[in-house]
């Protein structure tokens, strides 16, 4: 009876877990490989002050079809808190709510033709069945052309930034439509609902963690990954002094660092994979002893304020998981060069507690009791105008190298649900393989 191939995962986050649980179901012996002490990338938890959550954001919704599946896999379900949340919008120096029809027609900032024009570009996008038709024209000139140009400076050019940063002019129109199909869930209902697994992602990460041991996966952490490399018929990864050869190699990373590892691709291969355009994050996260309000998003329409918005974690989790005080996360999403990637945090917790003065009446800087900043270089790989003709497929030109990288997801917003989705197709391509499948079929047989 032959050995089971040998898999290398480098990278373990929700990617690089889910794909190595689907590939270890395949009877293949597959081993992760994650630099940091901890499993879970962008979703691993951290201590902030007296407690432990979530190091970024995260918010389940009840169109996220494969995040459900996974919790019903881990036996989660039934520890998913569910919650309508509301939203706010800080524009020319006030407040507004603006969650419900309402609040809407309220909204200051917009007259009833633009608040007209708003609901109809919204009904377009949702009509469209899928992104490919907005994804050769840019968001800013489809948005100014469907919404007018003072909805788009007042309503969309602050929530584009809030993702996208500074890079937004360049980023394609398929990005607004799904992130407005995102919300809407896959039924097109106006009805959607936000939730939380108790616990975290904490919780989520170490069920993954206990169900991969359980599938025979070895998890090597603190162990980064410095080169991959052709080593006859196998590739062999160098981890400092130590080297291990697999039958394959998977990279889940950013596509500019598999360009600096992955020695065995040609380097037309590299090059694409340097080419493509990130955004970072630089979160901070602040722990007070009173709540801001009773939205959890904020969007910050204000060129004057670093931050792109606030958002009130414990307007959907209950406060009493915080020991009865508020987490609120406030995010700038950058181009890596920017400069708060390389502030002090000082200077980070200056600009924070500056930012919430502004924004929220009730907001004191003696109220902080905790504070800390996650600093994240390459997290969103932009889709610009074009994009998908550009990006590399899951199979290089190395044999048994493949690459599986979020910048693979196209017409998405970047979140849990699209992860396991993209690591299901990904999964399916390797095993799909032919000497995969031989390997398989032998081991089965055998």
């Amino acid at each position: 009876m032959n050995a089971a191939p040998r898999v290398a995962i480098v990278g373990g986050g929700m990617l690089g877990m889910s794909l190595a649980l689907r590939l270890a179901r395949e009877r293949f012996a597959v081993t992760i490989f994650e630099h940091a002490p901890e499993l879970g990338g962008l979703a691993a938890p951290w201590r902030l002050g007296a407690i432990t959550w979530d190091r970024h954001y995260h918010v389940t919704l009840s169109s996220d079809d494969e995040l459900l599946a996974l919790l019903d896999e881990l036996d989660l379900r039934d520890r998913v808190r569910w919650k309508g949340l509301r939203s706010a919008f800080y524009i020319a120096g006030a407040l507004h709510p603006f969650s419900s029809a309402l609040d809407f027609l309220r909204f200051p900032a917009l007259g009833t033709i633009d608040k007209v024009r708003l609901g109809l570009t919204v009904a377009h996008a949702r009509a469209h069945r899928d992104g490919s038709a907005l994804a050769g024209v840019g968001v800013e000139t489809w948005l100014r052309r469907e919404s007018g140009d003072r909805v788009f400076e007042r309503i969309w050019r602050p929530l584009l930034r809030a993702k996208l940063g500074d890079a937004y002019p360049e980023v394609a129109a398929s990005f607004i439509w799904a992130t407005i199909r995102r919300m809407y869930g896959a039924s097109g209902s106006a009805t959607q609902r936000f939730g939380y697994v108790e616990g975290g992602y904490r919780t989520i990460v170490e069920r993954m963690a206990a169900l991969l041991a359980r599938n025979g996966v070895r998890i090597e952490l603190g162990r980064g990954v410095d080169g991959v490399v052709a080593a006859g018929d196998a590739l062999a990864l160098a981890c400092g002094a130590r080297v291990e050869r697999f039958e394959r190699v998977v990279v889940t990373t950013p596509t500019p660092i598999a360009a600096r590892i992955c020695d065995a691709l040609s380097q037309e291969e590299r090059d694409r994979l340097r080419a493509i355009r990130y955004q970072g994050v630089v979160c901070a996260s602040v722990l007070l002893d009173r709540a801001l309000g009773d939205a959890y998003v904020t969007n910050i329409a204000d060129d004057r304020i670093p931050f792109t918005g606030a958002i009130e974690m414990t307007a959907l989790v209950d406060a009493r998981t915080f020991g009865n005080r508020h987490l609120v996360y406030l995010p700038r999403y950058a181009d890596p060069s920017d400069r708060f990637f390389t502030a002090g945090d000082a200077e980070v917790r200056h600009a924070a507690s500056r930012t919430l003065a502004l924004v929220f009446p009730n907001y004191a800087p003696s109220a902080i009791r905790a504070f800390r900043v996650s600093r994240v270089p390459h997290v969103f790989a932009l889709p610009t105008v074009g994009y998908a003709g550009g990006l590399p497929g899951f199979s290089t030109t190395r044999r048994g190298l493949y690459l599986a990288t979020s910048a693979q997801i196209v017409d998405g917003t970047l979140n849990v649900n699209e992860t396991l989705e993209l690591s299901r197709r990904a999964a399916a391509h390797i095993v799909a393989d032919p000497r995969f499948r031989s390997a398989a079929v032998h081991e089965a047989t055998s």
